[in-house]
């Protein structure tokens, strides 16, 4: 029988994703693990292999459709059965998710609930959605029972309520902008309620602007900022750190290596070692429980065209520099193109946000949970210092650490910095 291959839930929350492109084309021959096609979660890109050989049967969904999880996308074909095997391998399957009608957002029909409390639509069905969906629907007001889903079995997924929101904030703004129109001739009643929710009025010359729609990544990256800056309780300890060994040493590595060791590889290297010697500290908040970690898995911040992603170079404390270097500059010439797999952004157990390249003195960085530790690091640059009492010229580097003051407290965190300044300032260390 075809292989039916579904949407995958590449992240654990995940109810949908957009399939972006097709790698294959129908009738293509493809092996075990090829990939198949690219979608894009909250978070990255990701590809969708085969889970056998064979041949492309069917496409059963078109690029940029969005599609639930768990529904079928393509179907491969053994060797020697018929395209017909397709339809015989779908049997039961749900159908690919199509893009739901726009709801009627001047429905004043508001929905029932059972006797357990169970939301139902006028029709007296009952209305299955997830908690997910729930939640945004109960945050903006919105009768779950109005919204139609396109889910498996009709479950109302998260697009389906931000389908509505979107739907119903344009048929309140379409009759505000028609009456303002005919406002000079024709004598207007006064105000109701509903003129609360009117549109801000035209731009006036010169104020022209562009309403850019939200991707799904850059809503999963606001969503989760929000959340972490109103919900962990951030932590700042900055420390200066003199560079002019670090920058000798990096320069003679490099005068050997077989690839280019950056600033930001060597730092990564020395957060690494600090973290080994104050394991405390290299730990995530758990819930109900501090996990502490015997490795350093560290996530990069890498600036993309779709948003900020944060790649993770795993078991550092166990790399060399010229294979961290190595690995450094594949994750990050990956996120950039939006090739990174989706086992790559995930864990990590702090981070490193670099703003220095772009001449940024110093800064404070958002934890990304539940991670307890994310270090800010600012540009090396020229400053006046005191050496033994005597006014010199030094390179110098501002670095801040924010820290989940739950896992990593004042104390700890100074040490840390401490731990971390040692070793830039004196990179032998890092050897040991």
């Amino acid at each position: 029988m075809a292989t039916i291959i579904q949407m995958p839930a590449v992240v654990a929350d995940a109810e949908d994703a957009v399939l972006t492109s097709w790698l294959v084309a129908t009738g293509e021959s493809v092996t075990k693990g090829q990939a198949l096609a690219e979608i894009e979660t909250d978070k990255a890109n990701v590809e969708v292999t085969s889970d056998v050989a064979g041949t492309v049967g069917r496409l059963l969904a078109t690029p940029s459709q969005r599609v639930a999880v768990g529904a079928p996308i393509c179907a491969i074909l053994a060797a020697g059965e018929d395209p017909s095997a397709v339809d015989v391998a779908l049997g039961a399957q749900p159908a690919p998710a199509q893009s739901a009608p726009p709801p009627e957002p001047a429905a004043v029909a508001v929905a029932a609930t059972t006797s357990g409390g169970e939301p139902v639509r006028t029709d007296g069905t009952r209305v299955f959605a997830s908690p997910l969906a729930r939640r945004i629907a109960a945050e903006h007001g919105v009768d779950i029972g109005l919204v139609q889903g396109r889910g498996p079995r009709g479950r109302v997924i998260r697009a389906d309520v931000e389908a509505y929101l979107e739907a119903s904030a344009q048929a309140v703004e379409a009759p505000v902008a028609a009456a303002a129109q005919s406002a000079a001739v024709v004598p207007q009643p006064a105000a109701t309620p509903q003129a609360t929710f009117a549109a801000e009025p035209a731009p006036s010359a010169g104020g022209a602007y562009v309403d850019i729609p939200l991707t799904g990544m850059r809503r999963a990256i606001a969503r989760r900022l929000t959340q972490s800056k109103t919900t962990v309780p951030h932590w700042y300890v900055t420390v200066d750190v003199r560079m002019d060994a670090l920058l000798a040493y990096r320069k003679q590595l490099n005068a050997v290596a077989s690839v280019k060791i950056s600033v930001n590889d060597l730092i990564i290297k020395a957060i690494a070692g600090a973290l080994q010697a104050l394991p405390a500290a290299n730990a995530v908040w758990n819930g109900d429980s501090i996990r502490q970690y015997s490795t350093v898995d560290v996530s990069v911040a890498v600036s993309t065209d779709k948003g900020l992603v944060t790649p993770v170079v795993r078991g550092v404390e166990r790399l060399g520099l010229e294979a961290l270097a190595r690995t450094t500059q594949e994750l990050i010439e990956r996120a950039r193109a939006n090739k990174l797999k989706q086992d790559e952004i995930e864990g990590g157990s702090f981070s490193i946000s670099n703003l220095g390249m772009y001449g940024v003195r110093e800064f404070a960085a958002i934890l990304n949970p539940p991670q307890s530790g994310i270090l800010a690091v600012g540009a090396a640059e020229q400053r006046p210092v005191v050496i033994d009492g005597e006014l010199a010229a030094a390179t110098v580097m501002t670095v801040t650490l924010s820290s989940d003051h739950r896992v990593v407290d004042g104390a700890l965190a100074a040490q840390l910095l401490q731990a971390l300044k040692a070793r830039l300032e004196n990179p032998a260390l890092m050897a040991l």
